[in-house]
């Protein structure tokens, strides 16, 4: 029986890749302050949120890694190849969009939580962390970096700890979860849309499926031959997904229940500054001397690793997608002098992201709006995504049955449903 145990605990170890990472991605500094946002707003007025985007989170991205195993092709060389250069373009473009704030805020948010412990200026921490990350996602083999990658995710561990010890009341808390609010005004969409989008991104999509692709690169330098699709490769980047996006939503969960039960229920009900963000894992900590510096070092390690983990997503995923487009050699597993024009996408759009840091924007808010425009672009992403997925042409005998179908529909009408109530409110 322990036998049996430990090979079905090690089968899981082993599959553990692009899942896991993405849903760990899921959670980067954007997420982690418009969860907090959410809860300390409107208390656990939001939790079911959390639920509710579980079953379809997991549908799109098992979507987006099917497609990728099966054709070994990224969405924009899918998209090149079958559809029209105008839809192309389009959703290239928003994409573009969409990482390039989602990168420039989560970079302004890992420099501003530095400044807690040191008081040296914003550029000087934004400059060092823009250099740091370029270091490590170019000169870094592929095959270590996303070693390193899996271990940062420990590092959303303190928001379950914190959410044990802080709820009283776990009867409301599942009341909450299971049973939807609704409140009917823009404040409330707003932030329903900015979950959702955080939850729901549309960088996740390009990073899956590409790097189900680079799995398979990487299997390839090893073995000297490409891995044969099959149900089994299937059900196991069905599990990784399934595994990484789990883990994502139970930490999405908690990090609003901290948010509530800490900030709010304290009536901190707007998030203006790294430190407010911070105090809600100070109950972790209340029985320590100088707890409120500790809570500070915690939010501060969770900000900058999921930072160091995300940005990296979204540069490289808008680079796979160029690339695509140009036909460029593209991959993070290949050297520098192998893929310039795929490793100077990344160094652009780094840059660009940098660059937004000096508008005089609010981090912290930033990171809540970027999460809005997310749920936003989201839906034509989604629209494409089942297209491809029900095409014979390019999928074979693995394009979507009826639940992929159903979830992923159900998320584009329910996307799209709330960015259309979110413009009718902000209109009014």
């Amino acid at each position: 029986m322990a036998e049996k145990q430990n090979s079905k605990l090690k089968r899981i170890i082993a599959v553990l890749g692009p899942g896991l990472i993405t849903g760990a991605a899921d959670d980067d500094p954007s997420g982690i302050v418009t969860y907090t946002q959410a809860g300390a707003q409107f208390g656990l007025g939001q939790l079911w949120t959390i639920l509710f985007t579980l079953p379809f989170l997991i549908a799109l991205q098992e979507i987006c890694g099917r497609i990728g195993i099966v054709t070994r092709k990224g969405l924009s060389a899918i998209m090149k190849e079958n559809y029209s250069k105008k839809l192309l373009y389009a959703i290239v473009f928003l994409l573009l969009v969409a990482n390039t704030i989602n990168l420039g805020t989560d970079l302004g948010a890992i420099a501003s939580v530095s400044r807690l412990f040191i008081k040296a200026p914003f550029a000087v921490f934004a400059v060092s962390f823009f250099v740091i990350i370029l270091l490590l996602e170019i000169f870094l083999p592929y095959r270590k970096y996303a070693k390193i990658l899996k271990w940062l995710t420990v590092t959303l561990l303190a928001y379950f700890v914190t959410g044990f010890i802080v709820v009283g009341n776990w009867p409301a808390i599942m009341k909450a979860t299971f049973v939807p609010n609704l409140q009917f005004n823009f404040q409330f969409f707003f932030l329903v849309l900015g979950v959702i989008g955080t939850t729901i991104s549309p960088y996740l999509f390009f990073w899956q499926t590409s790097e189900e692709v680079e799995e398979e690169d990487s299997y390839f330098a090893k073995e000297h031959r490409l891995p044969k699709v099959s149900k089994k490769m299937i059900a196991n980047m069905r599990l990784d997904t399934f595994l990484g996006m789990i883990f994502s939503n139970i930490a999405s969960w908690f990090m609003v229940i901290t948010g509530s039960e800490v900030l709010h229920a304290n009536g901190i009900l707007q998030i203006t500054n790294a430190a407010q963000a911070a105090s809600a894992l100070q109950p972790l900590v209340r029985s320590f001397p100088h707890s409120g510096t500790i809570a500070s070092a915690l939010f501060a390690i969770g900000i900058i690793g999921t930072g160091l983990l995300a940005i990296p997503i979204f540069a490289a995923s808008s680079s796979y997608a160029i690339a695509e487009i140009a036909g460029w050699k593209e991959g993070l597993n290949k050297k520098f002098r192998q893929a310039r024009g795929f490793y100077g996408v990344i160094i652009f759009g780094t840059l660009v992201g940098l660059l937004l840091n000096f508008f005089g924007v609010n981090p912290m808010r930033a990171l809540v709006y970027t999460a809005v425009i997310n749920g936003i672009i989201s839906v034509p992403m989604i629209a494409v995504i089942l297209l491809i997925s029900n095409n014979k042409k390019i999928m074979g005998q693995y394009t979507s049955g009826f639940w992929s179908n159903l979830l992923a529909v159900i998320a584009l009408l329910g996307m799209a449903a709330g960015a259309l109530s979110f413009f009718a409110y902000a209109i009014k």
